[in-house]
């Protein structure tokens, strides 16, 4: 029997680090040939190529080379480009991650051509529906046939919108399979030594989501926070093109160190000899859970309450205030004690392609 084809769709820095793990054990399995499509969601070499080459991800079989414009837009055109695709090319199973928008896009298309979807990191809510990436999450698993969960809240979630139990796996998170995967590789990043840092005495920031950086006078008062807080302590801040891009638009200034986007094993490296994280971002909410270094979420909700209540996480809201004062807080209390969520053990990526080996 020929092996089952599997698309796997990869289009932002989170769908490189997941995919990671599952194109690796893919590749162990005979049943499977994994075709690796890369939708081009960022483009830059920061946030795309360096991935390639830090998490060994094989090149992909087909790049779309979608980039920029909305989220209708891109959605859009990556829709138009899979379905010429999955029209040529059907493949056996769709297999998408997280909840970006290629992953919106490639599940929709699955779904009209009656192609079997899977989606990993299902049943995640933040119950705000202002995030565009809340749209993402609910739609995709509302059309998929297998969901594959990390904690929980996500089995929780998709029993009360109705989705059935056969339907949902709990397998853990793919992207501490990564992580650990690299961990012992990331120890070797020289990137403290080059921006002269030493460990446990800095902290990261990383700032991306439109909550926090499309308004001009928001993302100014973070930013005089942040310079507040390197009164403390030094911070340093990898900024993310769109970030950058908002800063330059309203001509803020910020005497905040400012660094280019790192390579997943220069950040990895970066965030766990840190003493604190400051954070937007979904991913990193998971990461330095496992890291058990102190993270700050600014936000007012997070769809990851497991990084709360069995991790390092505290949700700070929005106000600079409140972020820099539980900030001063942790940086003067005591050790975290180590904890780690159910199956976030490394075998997460095991678990997801042995239910796919038995059902397909």
């Amino acid at each position: 029997m020929s092996p089952k084809e599997i698309a796997c769709i990869v289009g932002a820095r989170p769908n490189f680090i997941k995919m990671a793990a599952l194109l690796e054990e893919l590749s162990r399995r005979p049943h499977f040939r994994a075709r690796l499509i890369h939708t081009g969601q960022h483009s830059s070499p920061e946030m795309s190529d360096s991935f390639f080459r830090d998490l060994r991800l094989p090149r992909p079989d087909l790049s779309l080379g979608v980039s920029g414009g909305g989220h209708t837009f891109q959605t859009a055109s990556i829709m138009q480009k899979l379905d010429d695709e999955f029209t040529a090319r059907r493949p056996d199973l769709v297999l998408v991650v997280g909840d970006v928008n290629s992953t919106l896009a490639a599940g929709l298309v699955a779904a009209k051509a009656g192609i079997k979807l899977a989606h990993v990191e299902a049943g995640l809510r933040s119950f705000d529906r202002a995030m565009p990436e809340e749209i993402n999450r609910i739609v995709t698993d509302s059309i998929s046939d297998f969901l594959f969960t990390t904690e929980e809240s996500g089995n929780v979630n998709l029993r009360h919108e109705g989705v059935p139990e056969e339907r949902i796996f709990f397998c853990g998170n793919v992207m501490i399979d990564t992580l650990l995967r690299f961990r012992e590789e990331a120890a070797k990043s020289k990137v403290l030594d080059e921006l002269g840092l030493a460990k446990g005495g800095y902290a990261v920031a990383t700032l991306h989501r439109p909550s926090n950086v499309d308004d001009p006078a928001r993302l100014a008062e973070l930013l005089k926070m942040l310079e507040q807080l390197s009164e403390r302590m030094p911070a340093v801040f990898p900024m993310h093109p769109r970030t950058r891009k908002r800063m330059e638009e309203s001509g803020l200034k910020t005497t905040v160190r400012i660094i280019e986007p790192l390579g997943y094993l220069d950040f990895l490296q970066l965030t766990s000899s840190s003493a604190l994280v400051l954070t937007d971002s979904g991913g990193i909410q998971e990461e330095t859970t496992i890291l058990n270094v102190p993270c700050l979420t600014i936000r007012e909700n997070t769809e990851r309450p497991v990084t709360i209540t069995e991790g390092t996480n505290r949700l700070v809201g929005t106000d600079p205030a409140n972020v820099l004062r539980n900030a001063l807080e942790v940086l003067s209390g005591p050790p975290l004690a180590e904890r780690r969520p159910k199956y976030w053990d490394g075998k997460a990526a095991i678990r997801i392609v042995d239910v796919l080996e038995r059902v397909l």
